[in-house]
């Protein structure tokens, strides 16, 4: 199984805030945002697998800025890291200034997904080759964000997580 770039799972998906997306506050909905990034986290984890993937867990969320009434959002995805089953996607949401055309970003999330066969069972994805700065700094972090969900899991134990270890020594 040949490795693939995140550049290759990059997926981009752009809309506007409308009316019933939004709270008393006129700002989108958390949850409405939430979906947003599933969708287009699940297909960048497709693109990367090219299997059928499923969520295994929202790892990060960060609602950094509100998100008016009317704006324009742009949720980009990448996977920023596999291992045998599962990928790390990064997402990275910006809103569009509606007089300049800027763009801000406004939150961030990490999602785990995992590659399954046609009857629900794990299977094999390819790695992971980061080329930008960001892209290496992400897949770095990705080792140790799941480290550190596994021993608090119980899954592994504290000697076994060796870049967390790293991290204090």
């Amino acid at each position: 199984m040949q490795a693939k770039t995140p550049e290759q799972s990059k997926t981009i998906m752009t809309d506007m805030v409308l009316p019933g997306e939004t709270n008393p506050l006129n700002n989108l909905f958390g949850g409405e945002l939430l979906a947003r990034m599933d969708r287009a986290a699940s297909i960048s984890a497709r693109r990367h697998s090219r299997r059928i993937v499923v969520t295994a867990s929202v790892n990060h969320v960060a609602f950094n800025r509100a998100v008016p009434l009317g704006s324009v959002v742009t949720v980009e995805a990448k996977v920023s890291r596999a291992f045998k089953t599962s990928m790390e996607i990064f997402i990275d949401v910006w809103v569009e200034d509606r007089e300049s055309g800027a763009k801000t970003k406004a939150n961030e999330a990490i999602y785990t997904f995992v590659a399954v066969d046609e009857t629900g069972r794990p299977i094999s994805v390819p790695e992971v080759t980061p080329e930008t700065d960001l892209e290496k700094e992400r897949y770095d972090a990705a080792l140790r964000r799941k480290q550190l969900s596994l021993l608090l899991a119980g899954k592994i134990k504290p000697h076994e997580a060796t870049e967390l270890k790293a991290l204090f020594e």
